[in-house]
């Protein structure tokens, strides 16, 4: 997965209709969710699309998280969103600003409402997870 600099550093120089393939592209690069883990447990609530993520934790300490959604756009919003903390120590993810992190790509204004209306929700799910893990 890239860097969330990377990825902004790419975004920046991109407009309109070539910043929403740059969203989709990330969603492809997304590892695969298998089905079995696509359940009630695991979907983030309050997305317009079917969101899920699912939490791994490497030999490291590391969390990875697998995600997935119904929508290519959202898929892509999703990968955006985990590249501020993918591969990174627990206690490290539950104290990270994700939204501080997202705040350069301004997805408010470059996307509909219906497409950022559970950002929130995915971040809240992801800081949760991590202090989770991080407690124990």
């Amino acid at each position: 997965m890239r860097s969330l600099d990377d990825i902004r550093e790419e975004y920046e120089f991109l407009e309109g209709d070539e910043r929403y393939r740059l969203l989709i592209e990330l969603g492809r690069e997304l590892d695969d969710m298998p089905d079995a883990l696509k359940t009630d447990a695991t979907k983030v609530r309050g997305c317009s699309a079917s969101v899920w993520v699912y939490p791994t934790q490497t030999g490291a300490g590391q969390l990875h998280f697998l995600a997935d959604s119904n929508a290519a756009i959202t898929k892509g919003i999703v990968a955006l969103v985990l590249s501020a903390v993918q591969d990174r120590p627990a206690v490290e993810v539950a104290e990270t600003d994700i939204a501080a992190r997202l705040e350069p790509f301004d997805l408010r204004n470059q996307l509909s409402s219906n497409r950022t209306q559970g950002v929130p929700n995915m971040i809240a799910l992801i800081r949760e997870t991590a202090a989770r893990f991080a407690a124990q």
